[in-house]
């Protein structure tokens, strides 16, 4: 098989494809699943556009006066709005990191980190659609959609690269009230931009998972002696007659932006987990289903 083939849409498709049948057990689990995304007779307690009422809420800033329940504001000093059952498909944001320091890999029996993010993030879309949820990306202005069209689309866009930035962030355009999402990235950024983000995220109701994605020799730092580093864009260059002696600062720095990065997630009810590209990928998309429909 090519290069230029391993990078087209119809190629990651199927390696997520067989990533998302080698959990039969999950996916077989249909009730199971249903119970946590497909449409439902008796609904799942959340607000949302199905006909059995759940409970009134208090009326706040932006809402619609169509949509007060006067007759229950009537019994009291406030205005309350009448909430119903949630009982269509939700909606699953995902988004990939394509920055150039997502491109790195250790080794070349190991995918690079983009590719490890790229496989994971086509897999949990499948599952999702199979599930009848709708799913998108979180980088365009597209609202997320149903079916294998779209799955087609989200894979054709994944590849889509265009100029990257050294490192990157989270820079959702869509994200709808109450979704889930997922970001895949090494998180090397700055933090600031992805604690704003988890905070917008956390104003719109939205939940969801965090997924850094390392390469081995990211955690390990296996350098020793006369070592010259680079970013992958080439912009960054240094170079030292003794690597081993920065890797106990460099490690300190790395745990240092893990726990960081566990803070945000858990301030605003999202999860954190770290996945290394010299494992399988199966783990943390059987994480990610779990995390997901728990949420």
């Amino acid at each position: 098989m090519n290069e230029f083939s391993l990078h087209t849409p119809d190629t990651l498709r199927s390696r997520s494809e067989a990533v998302a049948a080698s959990l039969p057990a999950l996916l077989a689990d249909a009730q199971h699943l249903s119970a946590s995304v497909l449409l439902g007779v008796h609904g799942r307690k959340r607000a949302g556009t199905g006909d059995e009422f759940w409970q009134y809420r208090p009326a706040e800033a932006g809402d619609s006066y169509r949509a007060i329940d006067w007759r229950r504001s009537a019994r009291s000093d406030g205005h309350f709005l009448r909430q119903t059952e949630w009982q269509a498909a939700q909606a699953v944001m995902i988004g990939v990191d394509d920055a150039a320091s997502m491109t790195y890999s250790g080794a070349k029996t190991r995918p690079s980190k983009l590719r490890r993010a790229q496989t994971l993030a086509m897999a949990l879309a499948v599952i999702a659609v199979r599930g009848g949820e709708r799913v998108g990306l979180t980088h365009l202005a597209e609202p997320p959609r149903s079916g294998q069209a779209q799955l087609m689309r989200m894979a054709a866009a994944l590849m889509d690269g265009e100029d990257r930035p050294e490192y990157g962030a989270p820079k959702p355009q869509m994200m709808p009230n109450g979704a889930r999402a997922v970001f895949f990235s090494d998180f090397l950024g700055e933090p600031e931009a992805i604690e704003t983000v988890l905070g917008r995220a956390a104003d719109r109701g939205v939940k969801g998972a965090l997924v850094m994605v390392l390469d081995p020799d990211e955690e390990a730092f296996p350098f020793d002696g006369r070592t010259l580093f680079e970013s992958m864009s080439g912009a960054i260059r240094f170079e030292t007659l003794k690597a081993k002696s920065l890797r106990e600062d460099y490690l300190e720095r790395l745990a240092a932006r893990k726990d960081a990065l566990r803070m945000m997630a858990r301030r605003t009810g999202w999860q954190f987990h770290v996945h290394h590209t010299d494992g399988p990928a199966e783990p943390a998309l059987l994480w990610l289903y779990q995390v997901l429909e728990r949420q």
